[in-house]
């Protein structure tokens, strides 16, 4: 009788799965995080989308960043929530790895860079996108990283698509 009270108890105590709206990948009320320590130079050049969600909709795409005066400037053409979207246009830093991008349904926020700028995991504080650029191989443990970082910021990755 005494287990079966404590096991009652127990599960009470437990959290509730945070609910994620529809159109959206993250859970609203989640905490969110941007890289704040990043060379915003070191994002110039090509990369490769390698995940995404609603990305089974559509093909992987990619995007070039290059450096332009003192700002960024980006050329893409993604799959972001199962839509093919492309833009060109300055791409002005809000913040230190927050970025305003042309075309976007939302400012991207890179959540994770790897240490050598290969990979990186970019969200949205509105979680109407989030997806992974890369460029060169892609191994597995740069993808759990990617997904660990998708997660701790309130992402549901059962609905990533990886490429």
């Amino acid at each position: 009788m005494y287990r079966l009270i404590l096991v009652l108890l127990l599960s009470a105590c437990a959290a509730a799965p945070t609910q994620v709206a529809v159109g959206r990948y993250r859970a609203p009320d989640a905490p969110m995080y941007s890289n704040a320590v990043m060379d915003h130079n070191r994002l110039v050049g090509q990369w490769s989308q390698v995940a995404a969600f609603g990305g089974e909709a559509c093909k992987p795409g990619s995007a070039e960043i290059s450096k332009s005066g003192a700002g960024l400037q980006i050329l893409y053409r993604l799959c972001e929530s199962g839509v093919e979207m492309a833009g060109a246009g300055p791409m002005p830093a809000e913040n230190v790895g927050r970025f305003n991008v042309p075309g976007q349904p939302g400012p991207w926020w890179v959540l994770w860079a790897d240490a050598d700028y290969r990979t990186l995991v970019i969200g949205s504080p509105n979680g109407r996108l989030g997806f992974i650029l890369n460029r060169g191989p892609f191994p597995p443990d740069r993808l759990k990283a990617a997904r660990d970082i998708l997660e701790w910021n309130g992402y549901d990755t059962r609905r990533l698509v990886v490429y």
